[in-house]
């Protein structure tokens, strides 16, 4: 008998906004559930609800989303079927907004993790997008990733970035997670994304096309529309690439 896949949370984390974060989350969260076939829930964290509006099942608004931390609802009562097969949503809503001062209030660090954890039963992978910044949001996302992927622009100013999440991570001490940078957006026509890609040549890329665009339009993910297109070839091989780091951990 196969053995059944250990839990893992694998956090899309950046910085800064506009670097194709919930489309990372999006195109991930399907290839976990779509190729790999594990049981995949995508937390959506940022309270733009991004991700919530393009795969929701449910036209409610409930502003619940915060009440899961303060222990108001129970976790998963807030658990809907997406409109992808094999894909369950926690879905954000303008309650996060306030969730950092919660969280400072609260004083527990772990709060996120023991969450995902009490999933441990009903999900092989659990994909967070989580709101832009170095906020106590990101604090507890930290403390509860198994990996973190963070999409990066290839300009000076996003690789700048992303150095500023690896000192953070150096200053804070302790364990962090494994993380993983992806270029995203790249348009190899443009000088500037080939010298970043050439500095770092090890990194992921994702490349701009106008079907990552078009995801809006249709509100689905590319591999349930344009599963050929060269953007979602490379979420597939990014997947494959989490999820061969993600069992070797395990």
């Amino acid at each position: 008998m196969a053995k059944e896949p250990a839990l893992a949370s694998i956090a899309v984390y950046s910085l800064k906004g506009g670097v194709g974060k919930t489309t990372f989350a999006i195109n991930l969260a399907w290839a976990s559930a779509s190729i790999s076939k594990r049981r995949t829930l995508l937390w959506d964290l940022d309270p733009q609800a991004a991700a919530s509006w393009l795969i929701s099942t449910d036209t409610e608004s409930r502003d619940a989303a915060q009440a899961i931390f303060s222990k108001d609802v129970e976790v998963r009562k807030l658990i809907q079927p997406s409109t992808v097969a094999g894909l369950d949503l926690i879905a954000a809503d303008t309650s996060l907004r306030s969730l950092d001062h919660l969280f400072r209030e609260m004083d527990k660090k772990k709060r996120l993790a023991k969450l995902i954890e009490s999933l441990g039963k009903d999900y092989d992978r659990i994909i967070l997008d989580c709101p832009p910044g170095l906020t106590e949001t990101s604090e507890q996302v930290l403390r509860a990733a198994d990996m973190i992927v963070i999409p990066v622009i290839p300009s000076p100013l996003a690789q700048r970035a992303m150095g500023e999440v690896a000192r953070y991570l150096v200053q804070r001490g302790g364990s962090h997670p494994p993380i993983m940078p992806v270029y995203s957006m790249v348009d190899r026509r443009r000088a500037l994304h080939r010298a970043a890609l050439e500095g770092q040549p090890d990194w992921p890329a994702i490349p701009m096309a106008s079907a990552v665009e078009q995801m809006a339009v249709r509100r689905k993910p590319l591999g349930s529309f344009a599963a050929t297109s060269p953007p979602a070839q490379a979420f597939s091989g990014l997947w494959t690439s989490i999820e061969r780091q993600v069992q070797a951990r395990a």
